[in-house]
């Protein structure tokens, strides 16, 4: 059985992080911190529950004010560099989460924290309550970021302005309105990182989820920009695709004119374990006499 996410929290991650930040934090107890972790509730809290553990016991060492305890959330990434601790895309994200608690009402510092921050460890979900409080000047500072130096950067201004990003707090105007994202991810959408370019295709799939129409003008205006920006536009369609959207199926080329009949569907098993595999079989017939190549391509058959 895998090991569960909240294990990440051990003895040993507080170690090296706790001897870390004497290097860093003024008056750091390390032993205090340690035993401020390790509350009696400590076993039944879940990985999220820890993060934010973490980060409120880390505020009781920490400067009163923000802008002194951002200036050190600075230097303790700079030293767990220093130490070997390379980007960390979980276990760190209790320091985002400081930034998010103790920051909302210090928009500039706030800003400069997560955008050297997130070249550490993610901060997508950081930057959603500054949505809800913020608004437009958020939106802005997503502008300023997708055209950063930084890959990580950039990724987060794709990232946290996801309209239904797994397990983050919903942002309503997003989900409402995603013109503005849209116009964000012009400037991303031949990036040439990989990895903000999924970002992007991720984004996109969620706005099909409300508005397909938009997703679908978006694409074909992107069309052709390069073979990246396909496999992005592709992956953005993924819904869709599964859907057997007619517009979409349409754009790679593939008509629904004529209704497909699917038969003679036998289930290897009517039971199936989660983790296990199911071996099915059917039938597709099609009215026309003409022939059609289909594709196996999980989760989708294109025919």
């Amino acid at each position: 059985m895998p090991t569960p996410l909240k294990e990440l929290y051990s003895i040993e991650f507080y170690d090296r992080f706790t001897s870390v930040a004497q290097q860093v934090i003024p008056g750091f107890d390390k032993k205090a911190f340690t035993r401020k972790i390790f509350d009696k509730d400590w076993e039944q809290k879940e990985l999220k529950d820890r993060m934010k553990h973490t980060s409120r016991t880390l505020h009781v060492f920490m400067p009163a004010d923000f802008e002194s305890g951002a200036e050190l959330i600075r230097e303790l990434i700079t030293a767990l560099r220093q130490n070997g601790i390379t980007r960390n895309s979980l276990e760190y994200m209790f320091l985002p989460d400081y930034i998010e608690h103790y920051g909302i009402r210090d928009f500039t510092t706030s800003m400069k924290a997560i955008e050297f921050t997130t070249s550490y460890t993610s901060c997508e979900f950081a930057v959603r309550p500054f949505f809800i409080q913020y608004g437009e000047a958020m939106m802005l500072q997503m502008h300023t970021w997708s055209t950063h130096a930084d890959e990580h950067v950039r990724r987060l201004s794709s990232e946290g302005s996801r309209p239904r990003l797994p397990w983050a707090m919903k942002v309503p105007a997003l989900i409402e309105n995603p013109d503005p994202i849209l116009h964000l991810l012009e400037n991303l959408k031949t990036d040439s990182s990989e990895y903000v370019r999924r970002s992007v295709a991720n984004n996109l799939n969620d706005i099909s989820k409300d508005y397909p129409q938009k997703v679908i003008h978006t694409a074909r205006q992107w069309k052709g920009l390069g073979k990246p920006t396909d496999a992005l536009i592709k992956h953005g369609f993924r819904t869709l695709l599964k859907k057997g959207h007619p517009e979409v199926l349409a754009y790679y080329g593939l008509h629904t004119g004529h209704a497909l009949q699917v038969t003679k569907v036998e289930l290897e098993s009517s039971e199936v374990q989660i983790g296990g595999n199911l071996s099915f079989s059917f039938q597709v017939k099609t009215p026309t006499k003409k022939s059609k190549s289909c594709a196996w391509n999980m989760p989708s058959i294109l025919c």
